[in-house]
């Protein structure tokens, strides 16, 4: 199973009102696991940066001025992305904004049913806590040192780890099986070890045996070495 987490960084709130996004971070993970696989672009939004926005991320109009339009690195988003879900905090605020830019260049939008809110399951998991980022990572003891200010694929990396443990923990499918036990008649097709025909030799050498013994030996006669 591939899941995409992702975050974007933008100029404000509102796609409508002439804000744009300025930096696209996904990381992909496979059966839960980071791949180490990403998506990381910084986008010219085409418009100045307002302040309110730039103490958010620190991404300036200098620094915006010579990297690609949204229109050059859409498709590129869009085959990384594929059919993966995609896991977003707060998933309302980057789809509208994705699906803005997508739209905006006559591109596929993303359907919103793709979309997985970390932010609707913390308030769900637990209600009447506070469940930003740094609220969680808190929780769950997650080290966010590196965020002084947002950045989209640090905070999907800090969300990757969050996810993982609102569905869980690091390995969420460990556990007792549930599996049921095959009828009477019934062939299994689960892998089992199978005896080995021949046992392999002890490591143990003779004096580690000896001194083995020797130890047993002190012990007297209750010891467990001694039952069968």
């Amino acid at each position: 199973m591939r899941e995409i987490v992702l975050d974007t960084e933008t100029t404000g709130f509102d796609p409508k009102t002439g804000d744009r996004i300025v930096e696209i971070g996904a990381v992909e993970l496979m059966r839960h696991v980071a791949t180490g696989v990403t998506f990381h672009e910084y986008i010219n939004p085409e418009r100045s940066m307002p302040d309110d926005a730039f103490q958010v991320h620190g991404l300036g109009d200098d620094f915006l001025r010579d990297k690609p339009k949204f229109a050059a690195v859409g498709q590129a988003f869009l085959d990384f992305v594929g059919d993966s879900k995609m896991i977003i905090h707060n998933a309302a605020f980057d789809m509208k904004f994705l699906n803005f830019e997508l739209a905006k260049i006559g591109l596929r939008q993303l359907p919103w049913e793709q979309a997985v809110d970390t932010l609707a399951i913390a308030r769900k998991k637990f209600p009447g806590s506070p469940s930003s980022l740094d609220a969680l990572c808190r929780r769950f003891g997650i080290n966010n040192d590196a965020r002084t200010l947002h950045g989209a694929l640090l905070d999907s990396e800090i969300l990757a780890e969050v996810y993982l443990e609102l569905i869980g923990g690091k390995q969420p499918d460990f556990g007792l099986s549930t599996r049921a036990a095959p009828k009477v008649g019934e062939v299994s097709t689960e892998w089992t070890p199978r005896p080995r025909p021949t046992p392999l030799p002890s490591r143990l050498t003779e004096k580690e045996n000896a001194a083995h013994a020797e130890f047993v030996g002190k012990l007297g006669g209750g010891a467990v070495w001694l039952k069968s």
